[in-house]
């Protein structure tokens, strides 16, 4: 069972088994982390297929270092043509690869393992609170947008020692053709019910122009 159904050569029938296992064990894995992964359809399609993709190109390549090596170099170029995703997105593909990797040497019962296994610690891991805490739930980003004259080091000092608990820089960017800056901050309210007043302070200091405040998130850490 747990023996690679490949021979040498690798038989259509061989092949064809490996296809059908891989994409039907592709579609469910898809579908057990749709369930936690806020994402659109096309990624959770593009899962589905990963091992399959994966494991055609091993089973090929199996053997032969230079079309490893060509395959190698060819994949490496859609790094620079994806957008990031986030972490949970990122490990789902590695899971689908490292799948594909079995399949494609012919180990269905590893493959399989490793989807369905894998997507279903993924799927509980999520849904507990093993990993959460409260403090950094309490995290939030706070983005300031100056005009380009207002010399902004120590301006916010006095606002944000009244209001804050802790604040973190994360950085400077200009914007608006560059006649403006936006700061970044890292930020956690004494008392999140002064959220308004927070914000109405920081606006007499801005020049009342774009405040946000959101919360804390992987993605939201964009200057």
């Amino acid at each position: 069972m747990f023996d690679s159904i490949y021979s040498t050569p690798v038989t259509p029938a061989q092949f064809f088994i490996m296809a059908g296992a891989t994409l039907a064990t592709g579609v469910l894995y898809a579908w057990i982390i749709s369930w936690k992964i806020r994402s659109q359809k096309r990624f959770f399609l593009v899962t589905a297929l990963i091992p399959f993709v994966v494991g055609s190109v091993i089973t090929f390549v199996n053997g032969n270092i230079g079309a490893g090596v060509a395959v190698g170099g060819a994949f490496s170029l859609i790094r620079f043509r994806s957008a990031p995703g986030s972490s949970e997105e990122i490990a789902a593909i590695l899971i689908a690869m490292a799948s594909g990797i079995a399949f494609g040497m012919g180990y269905l019962a590893y493959g399989v393992i490793i989807l369905v296994f894998l997507s279903v610690i993924f799927f509980l891991l999520a849904g507990t609170k093993l990993f959460e805490h409260k403090s950094m739930a309490e995290d939030r980003l706070l983005r300031i947008t100056i005009p380009e004259s207002l010399e902004y080091d120590g301006t916010f000092d006095e606002c944000f020692a009244h209001y804050l608990s802790t604040v973190e820089s994360c950085g400077v960017k200009t914007t608006g053709m560059g006649s403006m800056f936006r700061l970044s901050f890292r930020v956690r309210l004494k008392d999140p019910r002064e959220e308004k007043a927070f914000i109405d302070e920081l606006r007499t200091r801005n020049g009342n122009l774009e405040i946000s405040l959101l919360p804390y998130e992987e993605k939201s850490n964009q200057l």
